[in-house]
């Protein structure tokens, strides 16, 4: 006891910032009366706690080691970002492509996640969800497939290495929106395109094909004219086009009746693979053309015009026409009359006999993507003539009525 009072007094003198417990406490506290040093030092329980003002908690410690972590963190990465940027130009444009795509892609899993939660929590269903939540969903699940074949060949060792230059030589097919440049986001977009436009003429050489074995005859009738008017570059009316609806229900248009070939071609211009078994590729079919029908009665409940220029942009991607290179307002009108189609269908599952309402869709979308595309072709050709003729003028005078030109 003597001697734990002893080293406490000298802590005391030198300024100690020692606290003492209070096991120690409590013994010098019965020990006063015995209390005493030789010298005059104060006892230690009159002395100033100097370590009150001076101690942190664990916690404090934690956050400002932290703090200054993260704060020293950031100022290399700027450094390090500057080094790229003055030494490799172009592979610093790479690695920031590749670091904003995986910010971008972790934020959508977890907003997808956020929405599997609320549907389990209080059993939505995926028809039940807003119109953007289903859009997210359909989107994510598409990007996780693709990332999912990535991760599956470089399980074997040393294959990151080959997955790096996989990807960097077929960004295309390897890896998703969030990684492409915005370059090749156009590009891309227009081959995926060009892909889907060629099963066209098949799909709408096959509706020719069967207008003989159609038994009504004013159906058989509606889709002579309709064919016609797109083989001629007009734009079909919704009417026209709803008129056909009832061929699509039974032999030889119902999604049950038709040849692998033709699910092939409907495949291709959904930008579905194509190499899959004949039931597998029917599958496939009801369950996208169904996940279609859902998002556009989302679509007409929030309104078009609530939407945002990308996301019309890509819903008219979507349903099949190529929205890169056409203006907004067309792509909201044609968005419009694609949708007057598709809501005015019965509401079907993919676990039905019939499907007559997906089936519709399918060669709709094929419809609306040729009338389209003749339309624009014709007014590329007219507008290409009127150039010509205006550069005419410009270099050798006027044009007479009949068309001869006359000196000025």
């Amino acid at each position: 006891m003597a001697l734990s009072r002893v080293c406490w007094a000298r802590a005391g003198l030198w300024g100690s910032a020692v606290t003492p417990g209070p096991y120690v406490t409590r013994k010098l506290q019965l020990a006063r009366p015995r209390a005493g040093l030789a010298w005059g030092a104060p006892r230690l329980f009159d002395l100033p706690c100097r370590s009150s003002n001076l101690h942190l908690s664990p916690k404090a410690d934690v956050k400002s080691l932290i703090s200054y972590v993260v704060t020293k963190t950031k100022v290399i990465n700027g450094k390090y970002h500057r080094f790229l940027g003055r030494h490799f130009p172009r592979f610093y444009v790479l690695y920031t492509i590749f670091m904003k795509g995986l910010q971008m892609f972790w934020a959508d899993a977890k907003k997808a996640r956020r929405i599997k939660t609320y549907m389990w929590k209080h059993n939505v269903k995926f028809h039940q969800l807003s119109y953007r939540e289903m859009e997210h969903l359909r989107q994510f699940r598409r990007d996780v497939t693709k990332c999912l074949f990535l991760g599956i060949i470089s399980i074997p060792p040393f294959a990151n290495y080959l997955v790096f230059l996989l990807m960097y030589l077929f960004p295309r097919q390897l890896l998703i929106q969030h990684f492409w440049t915005p370059k090749q986001q156009i590009d891309f977009l227009d081959i995926y395109h060009a892909l889907r436009k060629q099963s066209h003429p098949e799909i709408l050489g096959y509706l020719e094909r069967v207008i003989p074995l159609v038994s009504d005859a004013g159906l058989r009738w509606h889709m002579t004219e309709l064919c016609t008017k797109i083989q001629h570059g007009t734009h079909p009316a919704i009417h026209d086009i709803l008129a056909l609806r009832e061929c699509f229900s039974n032999h030889p248009l119902g999604m049950n009746q038709l040849h692998a070939l033709q699910m092939k071609a409907l495949s291709r211009a959904m930008l579905l693979t194509p190499y899959l078994p004949s039931f597998l590729l029917r599958h496939r079919l009801k369950t996208h053309t169904t996940v279609i029908h859902q998002l556009d009665k989302a679509l007409a409940k929030l309104g078009i015009g609530h939407l945002t220029p990308q996301e019309v942009k890509s819903a008219c991607y979507l349903r099949g026409l190529n929205s890169t290179h056409i203006a907004e307002e067309r792509c909201r009108t044609w968005l419009g009359e694609w949708l007057q189609i598709s809501c005015s269908l019965k509401e079907v599952k993919c676990d039905v006999k019939d499907a007559s309402g997906e089936c519709f869709l399918l060669p709709t979308d094929s419809i609306l993507k040729w009338a389209q595309r003749e339309l624009i072709r014709i007014q590329r050709c007219l507008a290409e003539r009127i150039l010509e003729r205006e550069l005419d003028i410009r270099r050798t005078g006027t044009v007479s009525p009949h068309g001869g030109k006359t000196r000025v």
